[in-house]
């Protein structure tokens, strides 16, 4: 089996390996630069799940693969403030999805600050502790939690909730008709 990562982000890789390699034990892991298709600093789940999704499906294409995984961060706006938002998708040949997500944790308002000002909370968080690549490593979710969840550890439980239809697929048919050309429409939220 081949698994088609949507990203070279080094967390991102991990957790996919680190998740996926104790479901599918001799598959082969490849890592891809593609497109997200939504802004860098995606806004709310839609745009989250939107950049997943899109990662995933260029993923599975570009690796020639069996799985494609896309794992999108975001920010969004709640009545407590601005909070982190992560999704994944997972999608395979045969047109099955798989989603999961949301690793949530309130933004101090410093970052949420710059962040509304257009910074990507990367950078953000950077500037917040006076590092660089802060979201190549533990990111804001690390940070804000004193180590207690990390970014990577956050991206492996979303993406072991996105497996729920992989590992029980009597209970999740794909719809007659859906073929790996059906990944290339991106259709909207209902």
């Amino acid at each position: 089996m081949r698994i088609a990562i949507g990203s070279t982000n080094p967390v991102k890789c991990s957790a996919s390996r680190a998740v996926l390699s104790r479901v599918y034990p001799d598959a082969e892991f490849v890592c891809f630069d593609v497109p997200s298709g939504v802004p860098a600093q995606p806004w709310g789940d839609l745009e989250a799940r939107t950049g997943a999704l899109n990662r995933a499906r260029a993923a599975l294409a570009a690796g020639d693969a069996d799985l494609g995984v896309g794992l999108e961060g975001g920010v969004q706006e709640s009545e407590f403030g601005l909070l982190t938002t992560a999704w994944c998708v997972l999608v395979d040949r045969t047109g099955r999805i798989g989603v999961g997500g949301n690793s949530c944790t309130l933004l101090p308002e410093a970052v949420a600050h710059r962040v509304r000002l257009g910074e990507e909370l990367g950078a953000a968080m950077d500037r917040l502790v006076q590092q660089e690549g802060t979201k190549h490593r533990n990111g804001a979710i690390g940070i804000l939690t004193n180590g207690l969840e990390t970014r990577q550890s956050a991206y492996e439980t979303i993406l072991r909730l996105a497996l729920a239809p992989f590992q029980n697929p009597a209970w999740y048919p794909v719809p007659s008709g859906q073929s790996d050309d059906a990944l290339h429409n991106t259709g909207g939220e209902r």
